[in-house]
């Protein structure tokens, strides 16, 4: 069993540091945070969905938008950084092969996918670089995909992500199964999805896993690294960086948050979202229709004539800083951040721990 801190292997693909930072949608992860993780030797990744608001030729769709500003997005990290740096695609955006085929040709490190199972992700892919990397939340959701792709295409993931019951925004869980904490816990999936991945390996083909959902400081990471993981990836604790790319008043409501704020709410998507609760969370929980004139149609699993907000919108006014008109989603633990850092100063603090305590 790994009990060691050390590089992280995705193929042939060399990660200095095994902590990946999560893809945050609607420009939380952009260029700004991404390229600054990988700087430091992290997996920096671009969160695809949300992006196209910014883009001034509105006479263009919001597919063709969106293709357009998930372009510059990557081009820009390029720019910023010579480091590996991924995307998160989520498998329930309408336009979810159109933005695969804008990473794939502009030859990105890594492909991360989830909100969904990804089938047929590597039918999309036409090089031999980018890696595949589905997002899981079973045992046998990572069986049915490893399964799937050998079948189908003659290879497997690069790496597994398991994500637990405590990650922020969009869960792969029901609202039994939340509370279902001794069953459900990133511990025991985690664990279970090792044994999957093991399974599948041959001499010359490894599978990480990687732990995510509520992990949010060097302890953790060493305790699931220690439970067989390669690696972890944290979202929330990247959001009160100075690198991040949302609006100050999105990250001070991270800072004013205690743990009774941090709620689960049922998102349009279909699943459950966890959030940080104000007065438009309270709005939408009591089923107020605010605001509502879907552009997008972003989602598949969103019916514009049933849900009472836009989810887009909502996020995308948050993360301009309009917290009347939105929220922030978060992980479990955003309570526990106390001021904002530089992604230097977080990751250094991260590695620090993690080491000492894997040396014990």
């Amino acid at each position: 069993m790994n009990t060691e801190f050390k590089d992280l292997f995705i193929g042939d693909l060399k990660i200095q540091l095994p902590i990946i930072q999560g893809g945050m949608g609607v420009r939380v992860s952009n260029s700004s945070l991404v390229s600054a993780v990988s700087n430091e030797g992290a997996l920096g990744v671009i969160a695809a969905v949300g992006l196209g608001e910014e883009v001034e030729n509105k006479e263009l769709s919001y597919p063709e938008r969106s293709r357009v500003s998930f372009t510059q997005s990557i081009r820009q990290t390029r720019q910023k950084t010579k480091n590996p740096f991924g995307v998160n695609i989520m498998c329930v955006l309408t336009n979810y092969e159109d933005l695969v085929n804008v990473a794939q040709n502009e030859s990105v490190d890594v492909i991360i996918s989830g909100a969904g199972l990804p089938l047929r992700l590597p039918a999309l892919i036409k090089n031999t670089k980018t890696k595949l990397i589905p997002i899981v939340s079973s045992a046998r959701a990572a069986n049915i995909i490893c399964s799937t792709w050998q079948r189908r295409y003659k290879r497997l993931p690069d790496a597994l992500i398991v994500e637990g019951p405590l990650a922020g925004g969009h869960l792969g869980y029901s609202l039994a199964e939340l509370e279902d904490k001794e069953n459900f816990s990133l511990e025991n999936i985690l664990q279970q999805v090792v044994i999957v991945a093991q399974g599948f390996e041959n001499g010359s083909t490894k599978i990480p896993v990687i732990a995510a959902g509520g992990i949010f400081d060097g302890k953790d990471i060493a305790k699931f690294i220690r439970l067989g993981a390669s690696g972890v990836q944290m979202g929330t604790r990247f959001v009160c960086t100075h690198e991040c790319d949302v609006a100050q008043e999105y990250k001070e409501a991270y800072l004013a948050a205690k743990q009774e704020d941090i709620v689960v709410i049922q998102s349009p998507v279909g699943l459950p979202g966890r959030v940080i609760c104000n007065e438009f969370v309270k709005r939408i929980i009591q089923g107020a229709r605010i605001d509502f004139d879907c552009q997008y149609h972003c989602l598949y699993t969103c019916d514009p004539k049933k849900v009472n907000y836009c989810i887009a919108k909502a996020l995308l006014n948050a993360s301009r800083g309009q917290m009347d008109k939105g929220f922030a989603m978060c992980g479990s633990n955003a309570y526990r951040i106390q001021n904002i850092v530089s992604v230097k100063e977080l990751i250094f603090e991260l590695v620090v721990q993690a080491r000492a305590i894997l040396r014990t």
